[in-house]
């Protein structure tokens, strides 16, 4: 096949029984390629695009030559927002799909709800609004307890809980179904008006302060 003596074949790396007793033109299909080129074929396809050499596209990104070089011999590889970069200076995009239904997934939402400390939640926990944010320590039964719900249901602040246990969360997907995603912190706060809603309609109890537009505007850059 016109290789050289010191050259590496497919051949060469065979070591499974079954390699080893395959014919001279099974052998011949299968030397023919092509094969995935991985990252760093991926890495040499945006250079192809761009047409530049590994000084070029290092430049293009701010690194070394050598680093491009290591990328294309696959001994390291980009981190993950180089390689977006790399695709998008193409004008290359990615999809990504489900193995078995074929469906496109996409990253998870960057506006999801977070703590009062601004943590993100797990990622594999499941969130739903419990009512409107009070202080730990307070019970239902003081007077404190029903100011800070109100603060909280002016300001558009939900409970979350973050069911995180496997069996709580597998009975909860079986009764709501499977969220696709964490919902964001306004759509938790409709849920937890829902909530008052049922409320009223089940005991008949009104709620306490119902917040207007204009009051939540006046909360929200208080």
């Amino acid at each position: 096949m016109g290789m050289g003596s010191g050259s590496t074949t497919w051949r060469d790396d065979a070591s499974s029984a079954e390699m080893a007793e395959w014919t001279e033109q099974e052998w011949e299909w299968f030397e023919m390629g092509p094969f995935d080129g991985g990252i760093p074929g991926l890495v040499r396809r945006v250079r192809r695009i761009l047409e530049v050499s590994q000084r070029g596209l290092a430049a293009l990104i701010d690194v070394s030559q050598s680093v491009v070089a290591r990328w294309e011999t696959g001994r390291t590889s980009p981190r993950a927002c180089v390689l977006h970069e790399l695709l998008r200076m193409a004008g290359l995009t990615v999809t990504y799909r489900d193995e078995e239904t074929g469906e496109e997934v996409t990253p998870m939402r960057d506006d999801g709800a977070r703590t009062h400390g601004g943590s993100r939640f797990p990622a594999h926990a499941d969130l739903r609004a419990t009512g409107w944010w009070t202080p730990r320590p307070l019970m239902t039964t003081m007077v404190e307890y029903h100011r800070a719900r109100d603060r909280s249901r002016a300001r558009r602040d939900p409970s979350i809980r973050a069911t995180t246990c496997p069996f709580w969360r597998r009975l909860l997907r079986l009764v709501h179904g499977t969220p696709d995603d964490h919902p964001s912190v306004w759509q938790l706060a409709a849920e937890a008006e829902h909530l008052d809603e049922r409320r009223e309609e089940r005991l008949g109890v009104p709620v306490r302060h119902r917040a207007r537009p204009r009051e939540r505007a006046t909360s929200l850059t208080a």
